[in-house]
């Protein structure tokens, strides 16, 4: 199958170019990016000389994806919607790795994005791309709205337990730490090496454009706070909710092993998950604790933001709605150290 990546000198769209280098199925045709339009793939991303040595990257348009059955569209949110309407309207499948189509109402995400939605009537029909939740409705997708890494790490988090009412849904806090690469390859003086080493940095304090995500896909009250922290990829969320009564630290591992058992990209954990452990796959490890002490619930996600954070979720969406084996091309064994 012919695959389409727009926007694929950023990070996630790269990443993208990377997982399809692997795939037994997905053939990478066209590549878009308006800054290196010309250049060859191989040049400006050294990693990928050996996969695509001959790819260039050509000018934005819908009508540059003319011949793919599935198109990635790795851009900033505003610029997205009207291309994935036009795109689709091809006949391609559309797979979004940005904002611009995860949330069902564009007056919230007017009041979260700040400006007005550019293409109000793709929402009803996009689908939610978290395939351990949303499995059937991808099989007939043809338009996948991916989860930002953020939203992805707190929903497989709380998700068993806030669904199966083990805890409650009001006052749910999410502090998570991730890496500089979920904020993109554009130049910004936060993310210098000499700043951004030997710190941690918390940022988007009570207004963050993931909390959104979380609480339309939790249905509860979240307050999220996240953390740059001085890694390359990698997040790591805490997440925290007042425990029902009575319930204590076995029923929700027993809840988080019901829900993942049978997922080949989530690992429940004995011991806290680390980012590091899932550096470089698709794959999210989880844990949970209750504390009878003081009554909270404790849930942690470790995930690779560029990987099931990003592009690794994307193409598992890709593969689900175009009947291709969940699993392929996407690896589980992380790179260590």
């Amino acid at each position: 199958m012919h695959v389409g990546v727009a926007g694929a000198s950023g990070y996630a769209g790269g990443e993208v170019l990377r997982w399809c280098a692997g795939h037994p199925d997905l053939d990478v045709a066209v590549v878009t990016a308006e800054r290196h339009a010309g250049e060859l793939v191989a040049r400006h991303t050294p990693s990928l000389a050996a996969a695509l040595p001959t790819l260039r990257f050509e000018s934005t348009s819908a009508a540059a994806f003319t011949s793919c059955d599935v198109v990635f569209v790795a851009l900033p949110h505003g610029r997205s919607a009207g291309l994935a309407a036009e795109i689709r309207a091809s006949g391609a499948i559309v797979v979004d790795l940005g904002a611009d189509l995860r949330l069902r109402d564009a007056a919230t995400w007017q009041r979260w994005y700040h400006e007005p939605h550019g293409a109000p009537e793709l929402l009803d029909d996009a689908v939610f791309g978290l395939v351990e939740r949303h499995r059937e409705e991808l099989r007939t997708a043809s338009l996948v709205a991916v989860p930002g890494c953020y939203p992805t790490a707190a929903i497989l988090a709380l998700g068993p337990m806030l669904d199966g009412g083990l805890a409650t849904k009001e006052r749910v806090v999410v502090d998570a730490v991730s890496g500089a690469s979920g904020a993109g390859a554009a130049l910004s003086d936060s993310l210098q090496f000499s700043v951004l080493t030997g710190d941690v940095t918390a940022y988007g304090l009570l207004d963050h454009r993931h909390t959104p995500e979380m609480e339309q896909e939790l249905a509860a009250e979240v307050l999220f706070t996240p953390h740059l922290g001085p890694l390359d990829r990698g997040l790591l969320a805490t997440c925290y909710a007042r425990a029902a009564v009575g319930v204590d630290t076995a029923q929700v591992l027993d809840a988080m092993h019901a829900a993942y058992d049978a997922e080949p990209f989530v690992v429940v954990t004995d011991e806290p998950p680390r980012p590091k452990s899932v550096r470089g796959t698709n794959v999210a490890h989880v844990t949970a604790r209750v504390d009878q002490r003081t009554g909270w619930l404790v849930a942690l996600c470790a995930i690779d933001n560029l990987g099931k954070g990003a592009a690794g979720q994307a193409v598992q969406c890709a593969n689900v709605a175009l009947g291709l084996p969940e699993t392929a091309g996407l690896s589980v064994a992380g790179v260590w150290p």
